[in-house]
């Protein structure tokens, strides 16, 4: 998943500490994690919804290979359904924006909105006017303040935060031989979805394996500052054995940090698909491993969740799809099983 500073939630929300050693995701108001392969539409419920002439809006908040997965899950799930999708909408990050394309969308009455909230406080007086209008709401990992489960949304659903961070742990630490010592770079802002990631990560490391010693630590808010970040990290602690980057993003700045150094050892690891981060898995340097979320399975959840609600039957609020760890030996299969698409031909050859 893409992430962006404006995607916040309150510190109060927060339920992760640095420290915590936390064995799941849960959810920004401490909800507990609901695999996304139990949220299904029966094939009787599904008879049941084809013929009735039922729409959905997905109304995102960027364009992006993950946005596109998503969509596709989600457009497929709703086919099956026999729901028909009449709108899609990009915001560009920004939350007026977002709340014009719901109020646009709400013209053409749709029964069922897939949607990532910007800005709690803004998103929630636009989707309460989804919610007065009885459509059925599913979010994509943000929740718009004051709203209740399951009386005004159907579910969030998101990653599972937590093992997408341990796997990375897990993954960095093969490849050093599970001693050594790494940085930390975390996303430096209170967004439950990258706090968790970031500290089972952390977690991981200083639980699983004594002989990895995390020596240095940063935090990032804004990506355009990772090279200067990991320059400084480097400069101070020039023969760490690996470093852990909060996502694809700012990993390809600390990328060009390693090269400006002419570093060939520290090996790197992050979150998220990267086209540019992977060519440099495949083609043998410092990146070790990618660990992604099933992006196809989100949407697919999220449109079954919105189904479902629909049809008055209930899905536990906080619904988690699977981590995947990505190498260069899996390149292929890994990004089919994320994105739903071929992997790109740089990374395969093809």
């Amino acid at each position: 998943m893409k992430f962006h500073q404006s995607l916040v939630i309150s510190a109060a929300a927060l339920a992760f500490s640095a420290t915590a050693a936390f064995a799941q995701t849960t959810g920004p108001q401490g909800e507990t994690a609901t695999p996304s392969s139990e949220v299904t539409v029966s094939d009787e419920l599904a008879a049941s919804l084809q013929g009735q002439g039922l729409t959905a809006a997905l109304l995102w908040h960027d364009q992006s290979d993950f946005v596109n997965a998503v969509t596709a899950g989600a457009t497929d799930e709703f086919e099956r359904l026999g729901i028909e999708v009449i709108i899609t909408t990009s915001a560009a990050f920004d939350a007026a924006t977002q709340r014009s394309d719901i109020e646009t969308a709400l013209v053409r009455s749709p029964d069922i909105i897939l949607s990532l909230p910007l800005d709690p406080v803004t998103s929630a007086a636009a989707f309460q006017e989804a919610r007065e209008e009885e459509v059925a709401l599913v979010f994509l990992s943000n929740l718009p303040e004051g709203f209740e489960h399951p009386a005004d949304y159907a579910a969030i659903v998101t990653d599972d935060l937590f093992q997408m961070g341990r796997q990375a742990a897990d993954a960095l630490a093969a490849s050093i031989g599970e001693e050594g010592t790494v940085g930390w770079i975390f996303h430096d802002a209170n967004y439950y979805v990258t706090n968790q990631r970031d500290n089972a990560f952390r977690t991981t490391i200083e639980t699983d394996y004594p002989n990895i010693e995390i020596v240095a630590e940063a935090g990032i808010s804004d990506p355009a500052r990772a090279e200067e970040i990991a320059n400084a990290m480097l400069l101070r602690n020039p023969d760490l054995s690996g470093i852990y980057v909060t996502w694809a993003g700012p990993a390809e700045g600390v990328l060009a940090a390693l090269r400006a150094n002419g570093n060939t050892t520290t090996r790197l690891v992050t979150l998220d698909l990267s086209e540019p981060v992977a060519l440099d898995m495949v083609n043998g340097g410092n990146v070790v491993a990618l660990v992604a979320d099933e992006a196809y399975e989100l949407g697919r959840a999220m449109a079954a969740a919105g189904a479902r609600q629909y049809a008055g039957e209930e899905t536990p609020p906080f619904v988690v799809a699977p981590a995947i760890t990505v190498t260069a030996d899996n390149i292929a299969e890994g990004w089919m099983q994320s994105l739903h698409v071929d992997a790109p031909a740089s990374l395969t050859g093809n």
